[in-house]
């Protein structure tokens, strides 16, 4: 599966591009016709401007942040005072702005969305991340995730020190339960999914333990167990560490922060969380103007 980890955002073209068009996407959402209000302030008024994050916050999207000021006026400029996956603390000052007045007015909701959406997603990530500090075990998204920022979320987990789990229907092979009954058998669309040679990855998701055994007998090496209690992943890495070869183990369903740490201790590989993703709330953040004389 392909994996969005670019610590360096610049230094990719690919990822400069999605930027680009997301935030293009945002502004003429926002901006369309004009910016109304904005007009209302002298043309040639200046202004500094500083954005305070109000809670504890990994800090993710400042790619995104900086590509909406350039797109509505190449000169303003910004100053960071954090880096990319930082820990931001309360009331801390991430950045400072300075440019036209109406400039910064008219950036600053899509610059301050990105930023707090995807703060969000990478503290999310990080949370279940340190839950899990000192097992085997990885955290994986999953493709819940907000419609047109697919990719964004993706890369924010990974701020967080999560992995990405597909990043869509074209990046590999998830089989479910109704692709197994539509198959006739898991042997079956086992069978179907390898003759496709489509050089993606093949996982499939079981519900029980006859099942796992089904699926490792049909040569399966990705397996996600579905709503598995602990007590049953326990029994399902002990079938799995007598096959040949061993399966990569997925937990997946109803986990939460309360058990994540339980469930990585049973020994599965990866544990796949929708939260992290779809159910997030925004950062809070401040920006505070003070206009030049």
């Amino acid at each position: 599966m392909t994996q969005i980890n670019q610590q360096h955002p610049n230094e990719s073209t690919d990822f400069k591009r999605m930027v680009q068009t997301q935030v293009k996407n945002a502004l003429d959402e926002d901006i369309g016709s004009g910016d109304l209000t904005a007009n209302l302030i002298p043309s040639a008024q200046t202004a500094n401007a500083k954005v305070i994050v109000r809670e504890h916050a990994v800090i993710c999207g400042i790619a995104w942040f900086n590509e909406c000021f350039k797109q509505v006026d190449a000169n303003v400029t910004i100053n960071w005072l954090v880096t990319e996956g930082e820990q931001a603390q309360p009331n801390q000052t991430l950045c400072t702005i300075q440019g036209l007045a109406r400039s910064l007015l008219t950036a600053e909701r899509c610059a301050l969305n990105f930023l707090q959406t995807l703060s969000s997603t990478a503290t999310a990530s990080r949370k279940y991340v340190d839950a899990i500090a000192g097992t085997t075990a990885q955290i994986l998204d999953t493709r819940k995730t907000i419609p047109n920022l697919r990719l964004a979320q993706k890369y924010a987990v990974t701020i967080g020190g999560g992995h990405n789990q597909r990043l869509a229907l074209y990046d590999g092979i998830l089989i479910k339960e109704n692709h197994i009954a539509a198959a006739g058998s898991i042997s079956n669309v086992m069978q179907q999914a390898f003759a496709l040679n489509s050089g993606k990855s093949i996982q499939i998701e079981v519900e029980n333990l006859d099942q796992l055994q089904e699926a490792l007998d049909a040569g399966a090496t990705s397996i996600l167990l579905d709503n598995f209690d602990t007590e049953l992943l326990l029994k399902a890495v002990a079938i799995n560490s007598t096959a040949k070869p061993k399966a990569v183990l997925e937990a997946s369903g109803g986990i939460t922060l309360d058990n994540v740490r339980e469930i990585a201790q049973t020994g599965v590989d990866r544990i796949s969380i929708g939260a992290i993703t779809k159910d997030i709330r925004a950062i809070d953040l401040s920006m505070q103007f003070t206009t030049n004389a």
